[in-house]
């Protein structure tokens, strides 16, 4: 039996107050309310979407630069992360974990791109989760909305 995939709730929802796209973990309001009805594989498709926006932002802002280095580093510093995804989700969980503290990237094996170098860690993650949020939103009103019944 396949265990199905966990919520990705990261325990600030806005649904509940509205909102079509939850400002936490960024999935639709009904997919929200309908995720323990869903399979597997349509929780690995909504997964799916939210890591092609989020690796699609990260890189536009950063470049990994040394793939075995961030690895170490996070296994160093017992950053958790998922081997199986894209390094620049790894880059993203710590700094998430790491946000509130500087962090010299180089020694991560990434560099921020010129553009963002004026940007403080916490800054950088900020950033990345407003743009996260603006485009599962974007997306639901260019997609989703128009075919909502309500």
């Amino acid at each position: 039996m396949s265990r199905l995939l966990s919520t990705p709730c990261i325990g600030i929802c806005s649904s509940g107050m509205g909102d079509d796209v939850c400002r936490g973990c960024k999935r639709f309001a009904y997919e929200v309310i309908d995720w323990n009805a869903y399979t597997e594989q349509e929780r690995q498709l909504i997964k799916e979407r939210l890591d092609n926006f989020l690796i699609k932002i990260i890189t536009l802002k950063l470049q990994l630069v040394d793939l075995k280095r961030l690895m170490f580093m996070l296994n160093e510093e017992h950053i958790a992360f998922v081997q199986a995804q894209s390094p620049y989700l790894w880059i993203y969980d710590l700094l998430k974990v790491r946000s509130r503290q500087e962090i010299d990237p180089q020694t991560w094996g990434f560099r921020v791109h010129q553009d963002h170098q004026h940007l403080s860690i916490q800054s950088l993650h900020e950033s990345i989760e407003e743009e996260f949020f603006e485009l599962s939103k974007a997306h639901y009103e260019r997609y989703i909305a128009p075919g909502a019944v309500n």
